[in-house]
């Protein structure tokens, strides 16, 4: 059960999370408020800089429990904790979801930073370049975190 409500919620958040356009807030608005960031020492942050998690030297994704939350194998298939295969990153910067849709874009901005893009080129963060792999993966999954949590509060 934990396993369908997991893959749920990220795939959830991979479909609805660049079309959701929450009342009260503008477009600008909301995609400010869901940037993530990720440094050159792999750690995962919001717009906030909370510390949401990490990336290990073994490309695993790591929650600030240490709970491993996906890795990615050498073809770029995006695996998560169970086995599921979430989607593929691309080394040009492209990330497609389990259905092979673009669901983000990398691109370069210096020598050290890279701009994760939605597929309509608004900014959603930066990631160091050494992640660009997980730019959108940990995106959607820290993404999928937060509204969880919202639906959770009365």
């Amino acid at each position: 059960m934990k396993k369908n409500h997991f893959l749920f919620t990220i795939l959830l958040a991979v479909l609805t999370v660049f079309t959701v356009n929450v009342s009260g807030q503008t477009k600008a608005d909301t995609v400010k408020a869901e940037k993530i960031f990720i440094n050159k020492k792999g750690e995962i942050h919001d717009h906030g800089w909370n510390k949401l998690g990490f990336i290990t030297k073994d490309n695993i994704i790591k929650n600030n429990r240490g709970k491993t939350i996906y890795f990615i194998d050498a073809n770029g298939n995006v695996i998560d904790a169970k086995g599921k295969n979430l989607g593929k990153a691309q080394k040009n910067g492209n990330y497609y979801n389990a259905n092979g849709e673009n669901v983000i874009t990398v691109r370069d901005l210096d020598a050290e930073k890279c701009e994760i893009l939605d597929p309509k080129g608004h900014s959603l963060g930066t990631v160091h370049k050494n992640y660009k792999l997980h730019a959108c993966a940990a995106h959607c999954y820290f993404l999928a975190q937060k509204k969880e949590k919202s639906a959770q509060k009365p």
